[in-house]
Formats: structure tokens, C-alpha cells, sequence
């Protein structure tokens, strides 16, 4: 049986030894390694910048209202990780991108398993106030072959720049969908021309990014997220060119590659197959998937590289590094 540790005589110096003496005790081993890098992140945090009894606990009272707005509807500490840029870190991480892919970007706190499922061409959003869009898009994997029967979910803002969970008098979803893609990859829908829009800053986020000087606003896009088994998954959003806070996103979702330039629907045959008039607001684009196997080899290497870096042994347990302790 193991000896109780026995703590006291605690300093400056070497409180972070003892609580990783303490954290050390617990049988996953990643959770250790994840645990201890936290804490003496966290430690050396505090010692750099001499951290305040007054500044800890309004750090404390700050996650406090955090959590206490977050719902079912409203998730603030994916919001909070969205304005740090930490979501976007890690899905850059564990969904690691192969020249000629589509890059993945923010899921944001407002996607939903309520979407209802439609057919090609269905109308995902019903606001008579939106300039109404025509979305053609394919879907294929890095050796250019179409990938058929994937699911796709899509969904975007009304025109006034609100998602229907926002909306306290709605009777159901509405500017989302879920999709298939057809046998040659392909999928279409009919939307709304997306709009820019702020994201919820009512609450500790909002005030956070006020006392910054930074505004709250998105710029205007669509968001899609795809499904396949034998694929990894892809969360994305297609963002529109010269778009006025393109390059100041707030929650640093946009990348040069899912910047698109808006269309017109240009012949009446065109027009004809689609249903829609010459003229209309056209987007398009090739989504291209990574495989499992190719994304875990990817990933694998990366962090192969990242450990080589940093001090002591690594092994890998589910392809992921913890500390090599004898």
C-alpha cells in the first residue's frame, strides 16, 4: 500500500511539485500528462505576472457568469475558447489538414442535432427578408473521387443577422438542414445571402471584449459540417469575399481558403434546373475530405514533431504523447 503523501511547508518555490506529486496518483496517463502541463502553466502563470488575490477572484466570478449563462441554446464557454482563438487551435490540432483538403474552422456556439433532414434543393431558410442564394456545391476526396451519401449539416443566420435559437418566440429550426450528398458527390440548397453579424455579447464575453477595444462582430458566412464514415470529420464555413470584418473576425474562424466570391445565376437553363431566376445570388464550392487512416497518420506525425522539442521520453497511447516514466 502506498504511503500517504504528506504536505506542509508549502512555498512559492514548490507548490507546483507537491500538487503534481498529489495529481500523479490517478491511473490514466494521459489525463496526468494533460493535468500536470495545466498546472504548472497555470503556476508559472501566476509567478510572472504576480498574480492578485483581487485578480484571481474576478478571473473566479468571470468563469462564475460564464457558466451560469450557458443553455441548451447558449454555449458562453464555447464562446469564451472561440475570442481566445483556443477552438480554432484545436481543431487545427486533432484535425489536421493535407495539402489540397478543406481547411476546418470554428463550429461556433449555435449548431444544433434539431436541423431537419431535407432533400437536394430544399429551402433552409424561410425569411422573406433575405436576398435569396443558390449554393452548389461538391464533394470529393484528395484523389479528386466524388463521395456519395455523406451527411452533411448546414446552417447560417437570418438576415438580421440572428440563428433561430435565438429567437424566443420560434416554433422550430429554421436557416439549417441537414443534407446527403448525391452519388456524384454533389449537394444543393437554397439559403439566404449570409450577413455580418455580432456574436451574442450581452454577457461576461461581451464585456470582456469591451474592455479590449474589441468589437463582437462575424463576418458573414455559412456553416457546414460533414459526416462519413471512414472520413475524419469536417467542420467548416465558407466566408464572403470583402466581407468588412474579413480580416477582424472575432472569433478568428477565417481562412484565405473558405473565402469565396458570390456569383450570379447566369443562363435561363441554369435558372431552369435549379428553379430560381437568371440573376440570383450564387455560391459554389469543392469540399475535398481527409480519411481517417490519413488524417490519424497525419496527426501522428505532427505531434511527433511538436514532442521532439520539448524535454524527457514520450511514448504514444491512442496516438496521443504522454510522458515515457519507468
Amino acid at each position: 500500500m502506498t504511503a500517504p503523501i504528506s504536505l506542509k511547508d508549502l512555498t512559492i518555490d514548490n507548490i507546483t511539485d507537491n500538487v503534481h506529486a498529489i495529481n500523479s496518483q490517478g491511473d490514466n496517463p494521459r489525463l496526468r500528462y494533460i493535468l500536470e502541463r495545466t498546472v504548472t502553466h497555470l503556476h508559472d502563470l501566476a509567478r510572472e505576472v504576480r498574480l492578485t488575490t483581487d485578480e484571481w477572484m474576478t478571473a473566479i466570478l468571470f468563469l462564475t457568469k460564464v457558466g451560469q449563462i450557458s443553455s441548451d441554446t447558449r454555449q458562453e464557454f464555447i464562446l469564451l475558447s472561440d475570442i481566445l482563438g483556443l477552438s480554432l487551435l484545436v481543431d487545427s490540432i486533432d484535425h489536421p489538414k493535407p495539402k489540397g483538403s478543406t481547411e476546418g474552422t470554428v463550429l461556433g456556439p449555435f449548431h444544433t442535432h434539431e436541423a431537419e433532414h431535407g432533400d437536394q434543393g430544399t429551402l433552409i431558410s424561410h425569411d422573406s427578408d433575405g436576398e435569396p442564394l443558390l449554393v452548389l456545391c461538391t464533394l470529393k476526396d484528395v484523389q479528386g473521387n466524388p463521395i456519395a451519401g455523406a451527411q452533411i449539416d448546414v446552417w447560417e443566420t437570418d438576415s438580421k443577422g440572428f440563428y433561430d435559437v435565438q429567437h424566443a418566440d420560434r416554433n422550430g429550426p429554421d436557416g439549417r438542414a441537414v443534407l446527403k450528398s448525391d452519388d456524384n458527390g454533389n449537394f444543393w440548397f437554397k439559403a439566404i445571402v449570409p450577413v455580418p453579424y455580432p456574436i451574442p455579447h450581452d454577457g461576461p464575453v461581451g464585456k470582456l471584449l469591451k474592455i479590449l477595444n474589441r468589437h463582437p462582430y462575424r463576418p458573414s458566412h455559412m456553416h457546414f459540417m460533414f459526416k462519413k464514415a471512414g472520413y475524419d470529420p469536417l467542420v467548416t464555413a465558407l466566408y464572403l469575399k470583402d466581407d468588412p470584418y474579413e480580416a477582424t473576425d472575432a472569433v478568428f474562424g477565417v481562412k484565405d481558403s473558405l473565402v469565396v466570391s458570390l456569383q450570379k445565376v447566369q443562363d435561363a437553363e441554369q435558372a431552369k434546373a435549379y428553379n430560381v431566376n437568371v440573376g440570383s445570388a450564387l455560391m459554389s464550392y469543392d469540399f475535398v475530405l481527409v480519411t481517417d487512416e490519413a488524417a490519424a497518420r497525419l496527426r501522428r506525425q505532427k505531434a511527433e514533431e511538436a514532442i521532439a522539442s520539448l524535454e524527457g521520453k514520450f511514448r504514444f497511447i491512442d496516438d496521443l504523447p504522454v510522458p515515457d516514466v519507468d
